[in-house]
């Protein structure tokens, strides 16, 4: 007999869900045309944790905030001492090499023993970074790759990728990983060095039990199983981490679930089914950059985007999907999953949230607290903070 899981048999794990929220999305961002300033928005790292700060405060969901380095270079005993006072907590360590002209040709791949050695020193810096913190994970993406053929030797920036990744994860400490992340394509256009799962996935597998991959929901060619891919991967133990976000075309870095709300739901299925969900090595990050919205409701959306979601799949009666999939009932499988789908559980969540003593309705809290208001008098002078273009 199948047992369907009601709201209240789920609080637990929702409960226990954390999203980590990226330092950059609260700076100014936009396209390779334009990137728009906003009142209010942050001019340092202090200001960029206080408003992750402030999107923990309204959902409980959000109590790590990742940094980017350069981006976020500063006295980073002072901020973490910010952080821990306004409730947060400092979380993964982002490298960059991807805004310096030594890398116009790569980095960890590069002929010139030089510029790869300047790559690698910037990673363990990056991990010196981490020691202060406390910070567990250093993320890389790789911005590496060739735009015609003939261009560059293939197995060659492989072969100096795994030797460059290998000295950056033997000053890995014992508890610290290395997460790399992967891309379908650009800035390269013919080949780039990690374009999917699968490479990240034979080049940590090189390095050794601390290095994993890390999965942004936007960087694949479009059509391609995502959901496949989560399950792959944790069925190989290799998940660490998600950057979570959406896309309509290619890397387009929108509010998670935005596109396609039921390849989110589909994910976080296989998440849960692969026992990723509250899983300590399996981090849920947001990598969002907010263009023409208001960065701190964007980001409050996103986190309620998840939690929606993972609410959802919680909620899918699993003994009745055993059996219509061991039966062979194809409609019979896909209506449980469907039900799941379409199960409405904002009303829940938001009457959850109040008995937790949280803004039932977090948007509209952030709305009428003045917050926005306030920072975008007091964050006047100095220089924005942003990645440029």
């Amino acid at each position: 007999m199948s047992t369907h899981p009601t709201f209240a048999d789920i609080t637990g794990q929702l409960a226990e869900q954390s999203i980590e929220l990226p330092s950059w999305a609260f700076g100014n961002s936009g396209t390779r045309f334009k990137v728009f300033g906003t009142p209010g928005t942050p001019r340092d790292p202090f200001e960029k944790v206080a408003d992750a700060a402030k999107v923990h405060e309204l959902t409980g969901l959000a109590p790590q905030v990742a940094l980017h380095i350069p981006w976020d270079l500063c006295d980073f005993d002072a901020l973490a001492d910010h952080a821990a006072e306004v409730g947060v907590k400092l979380g993964t360590i982002n490298s960059n090499t991807f805004q310096d002209d030594d890398y116009k040709f790569g980095a960890l791949t590069h002929e010139d023993d030089r510029i790869r050695t300047k790559a690698i020193d910037h990673h363990l810096e990056c991990i010196d970074v981490m020691d202060r913190t406390g910070s567990r994970d250093l993320k890389i993406w790789l911005a590496e790759g060739s735009n015609y053929p003939g261009q560059a030797d293939l197995r060659g920036r492989q072969d100096r990728l795994h030797e460059s990744l290998s000295r950056i994860y033997d000053r890995l400490g014992e508890d610290q990983r290395l997460v790399l992340e992967y891309k379908f394509f650009e800035p390269a256009f013919y080949h780039t060095d990690v374009p999917d799962w699968g490479t990240s996935y034979a080049q940590v597998t090189a390095l050794g039990e601390k290095a994993k991959v890390c999965l942004d929901t936007g960087h694949h060619a479009p059509g391609t199983n995502i959901e496949f891919i989560v399950m792959q991967l944790l069925r190989l133990g290799k998940l660490g981490s998600f950057d979570f976000n959406s896309r309509f075309y290619a890397d387009d870095d929108l509010i998670v679930g935005a596109a396609d709300p039921f390849q989110l739901f589909r994910i976080l299925y296989e998440v849960v089914r692969g026992g990723g969900l509250n899983n300590p090595d399996v981090a849920f990050m947001l990598d969002q950059c907010h263009n023409v919205e208001n960065k701190i409701e964007g980001q409050i959306r996103s986190v309620l985007n998840v939690q929606e979601m993972t609410a959802r799949v919680l909620l899918l009666d699993t003994d009745a999907l055993s059996a219509a999939q061991k039966s062979g009932d194809v409609l019979a499988a896909n209506d449980v999953f469907m039900d799941a789908f379409h199960t409405d559980v904002r009303p829940a969540l938001a009457e959850w949230r109040s008995s937790r003593g949280l803004p039932a309705d977090p948007q509209r809290a952030f709305r009428e607290s003045g917050y926005q208001e306030k920072i975008a008098a007091d964050r006047i002078g100095g220089t924005q903070a942003g990645w440029g273009a």
